[in-house]
């Protein structure tokens, strides 16, 4: 790999809020991190935050949570996003989105392309079942982990 590439690739590192970064280019890869060691008060009374709340959590509010799982579980299974950037729902503008509600998909079924550095990566569904619900908008930008899809 030339190591301009590898200098611009530090720069894009750099200049971001990812903390890590990997590269395949044929049979050479270059994996990029970097450790972040800022401690703020947030980080400091997090562990007393944390014994008060579970002081305070009673038996009404462990059934909420129960609930709210179980909801969610009835829905279907939630197809998440495995990295930061954009969600595109067809591989161009003019072209049909990969699925839409009603459609029933297979484990490894394109849904969606997110776009991150330039690069458009292809999301294989997880599960098989019917798209139930799509959570997110085409253009959108997503986070790491969060909810695409609603698969029953």
């Amino acid at each position: 790999m030339d190591i301009r590439k590898i200098k611009k690739l530090i720069e894009l590192l750099e200049n971001s809020s990812l903390t890590e970064l990997e590269i395949h280019e044929g049979e050479e890869s270059v994996k990029l991190s970097r450790q972040q060691s800022i401690m703020t008060n947030a980080n400091i009374l997090q562990p007393q935050v944390a014994h008060q709340v579970a002081a305070v959590q009673t038996p009404l509010a462990e059934s909420a949570n129960e609930s709210n799982t179980t909801t969610a579980v009835e829905d279907g299974n939630i197809q998440r996003s495995p990295m930061v950037g954009t969600f595109y729902n067809a591989s161009s503008p003019e072209a049909e989105p990969f699925v839409k509600v009603g459609q029933k998909v297979k484990e490894g079924d394109t849904l969606c392309i997110v776009e991150a550095m330039k690069m458009f990566n292809q999301i294989e569904s997880e599960f098989t079942g019917i798209v139930t619900k799509v959570l997110v908008e085409n253009g959108q930008p997503i986070e790491f982990d969060e909810p695409l899809y609603v698969i029953s």
